[in-house]
């Protein structure tokens, strides 16, 4: 067993919108990811989405309101509700969700990742 250090794995990679594997337990993956600008419109049918700011400011834009969620802040999109996360600047993001959570849930996109990479 080995600890890990968040700052470590987000120095390892440069991808923007590209989750990667860095923990796992109980069927879910802790998952790191940095994104900047806007991402796609998805929902998840079967699973909530979990987003911890680590660095920067990250808006989820839901149909009827926007939440802004910043640095030491978490948010939890419940599962079927269409959403859209954006951020203005380069925003790091901890993500904790079942193995088989597609990160553009029910859209298939340019953005899609079959194979998350573990780090």
């Amino acid at each position: 067993m080995d600890k890990v250090n968040l700052q470590e794995k987000f120095g390892l990679f440069h991808e923007q919108w590209t989750p990667k594997v860095v923990g796992e337990l109980n069927g879910q993956q802790v998952r790191l990811a940095k994104v900047q600008g806007d991402f796609v419109w998805h929902k998840h049918d079967e699973e909530d989405e979990f987003f911890l700011v680590v660095k920067g400011q990250l808006t989820i834009d839901l149909r009827d309101q926007r939440v802004v969620i910043n640095e030491g802040e978490f948010f939890v999109v419940p599962r079927g509700v269409e959403h859209k996360p954006s951020a203005e600047d380069e925003t790091h993001l901890l993500l904790f969700e079942p193995a088989e959570t597609r990160h553009t849930g029910d859209v298939e996109s340019a953005r899609t990742v079959h194979n998350m990479e573990k780090i």
